[in-house]
């Protein structure tokens, strides 16, 4: 794969621009005009807006300005890196039967997944090979905000690959799509993916992104995630964030569906040096459900932003907000999640809760919930708690014979099950379980 390093000695916007200049001509779809115009005007904003940096209120206690300026290389052309399938073995989930599609380092690799058994009428590819495709050109670009998202705009700028999922009118897909988003990057990588979920009216998708790292190289992952459903439509995407400590991302996701139609997110977090989740959804029909849940088990020095809103543009909906945060040793947790309920949008029921346990003096939390309301006839709530574990719960389990140990896992286990519930794909919920207890059983030894 070959490769171009960004010049430290520029300034920060100089040299994505320079870069920029480089990868012309290998970006995505560089032939399609519609593309193309994206790509020159996502450059020219972008540096209108610059390097997001803590004196700007989105940003004010997440420093992503020194993420960015690190020596890194932007991939160009074919992807080379050495994976095989028996690497992957240990990341596919026990007893899920699912449709598979491999990226490795940003980029599908269709030797490496599983899609034999899709149903021939859906699309599950690469984003490049998709740019023909009625609903790539009907929905690419038309959900994400590259006018004020400046890391949205750089992505933009910069995309060459990703995955592209379409599900047709009328298509219940049975078996959920797993996307292993696999990092196996061997230098400081900065990677750009873009996917594109179209689930049509009366269909139904779960989509599963599983993020995991294979080698522990410094890496930044920017990605952009647009989701369109459909009326009568379902889709529900879950993201399991487990990279390597030394791997920084920012997962923007956009969201738009339509009236009786059901959007869902999930968000689990483990691991990774500096993660931001951006989510925009916006439910623009009558009868909508969104929902956003999240969880993060905060460990290390991990720094976790998660970002939110949702945008009630449309009367008679519902939205559910629920993210729980398990803070320990160093890790820093930001929470600040909107609510943007229209002056048309009457008859709204909107509720938002985020909830941090800080284990111990070191950890840090900094929530902003928000309620921005311009409508009479709505139901509306947001609430945010942060505190420690309980000791006359403690007391309570001591005394019916558990050790401090089981005690602690149980309670901290109590108090993220709520988010873990909602999980309605079971093998998926074995792991998470397994995965929150792992970390759990570090924190109470």
């Amino acid at each position: 794969m070959s490769t171009t390093t960004l010049d430290t000695s520029a300034q920060p916007i100089d040299r994505f621009v320079s870069a920029f200049q480089v990868n012309h001509g290998q970006a995505l779809n560089g032939t399609n005009a519609s593309v193309a115009k994206r790509r020159e005007a996502a450059i020219q904003r972008f540096q209108e807006l610059g390097v997001p940096t803590r004196k700007q209120e989105a940003w004010k206690y997440t420093d992503i300005a020194s993420v960015l300026d690190r020596p890194y290389t932007l991939p160009l052309g074919p992807n080379e890196a050495d994976v095989s399938a028996r690497d992957l073995d240990p990341y596919l989930i026990d007893d899920l039967d699912a449709h598979v599609l491999v990226l490795v380092n940003g980029r599908p690799d269709h030797s490496l997944s599983q899609l034999d058994a899709l149903p021939e009428e859906v699309t599950v590819t690469s984003l490049k090979d998709a740019g023909t495709h009625p609903a790539f050109k009907a929905h690419y670009g038309e959900y994400a905000d590259a006018e004020d998202e400046v890391l949205t705009a750089l992505n933009t700028a910069f995309v060459q690959d990703g995955a592209f999922i379409h599900v047709p009118e009328g298509t219940e897909l049975e078996q959920p799509i797993l996307l292993l988003h696999v990092n196996a990057a061997q230098d400081d990588l900065l990677m750009q993916p873009r996917h594109l979920f179209v689930v049509e009216a009366d269909a139904k998708a779960r989509v599963i992104g599983r993020q995991l790292s294979l080698t522990d190289a410094r890496t930044f992952t920017n990605t952009v995630t647009e989701m369109f459903v459909g009326e009568r439509g379902y889709l529900d995407h879950y993201v399991i964030q487990e990279e390597d400590d030394n791997a920084s991302q920012v997962l923007s996701r956009f969201g738009y569906h339509e009236g009786d139609s059901v959007l869902s997110t999930d968000t689990f977090t483990f691991s990774g040096e500096v993660v931001r989740n951006n989510m925009t959804l916006t439910p623009d029909g009558p009868n909508c459900e969104t929902n956003l849940y999240g969880l993060v088990i905060g460990h290390g020095s991990m720094h976790v932003d998660n970002n939110t809103l949702v945008d009630h543009v449309h009367a008679d909906c519902v939205s559910n907000e629920l993210y729980k945060h398990v803070l320990n040793d160093q890790s820093t947790v930001v929470f600040n999640g909107k609510v943007f309920v229209h002056r048309d949008s009457q008859r709204i029921d909107a509720y938002q809760s985020n909830d941090s346990l800080v284990l111990n003096n070191d950890a840090q939390i900094y929530t902003k919930p928000e309620l921005e309301i311009y409508a009479d006839d709505v139901v509306c709530s947001h609430g945010a708690t942060a505190g420690q574990l309980d000791e006359e719960g403690l007391f309570y389990l001591r005394s019916r014979g558990l050790s401090q140990e089981r005690a602690r896992i149980l309670m901290m286990k109590a108090f993220a099950q709520d988010v873990i519930d909602v999980i309605e794909v079971e093998p998926l919920k074995a792991l998470i379980e397994d995965r929150v207890q792992d970390r759990l059983r570090t924190f109470a030894s």
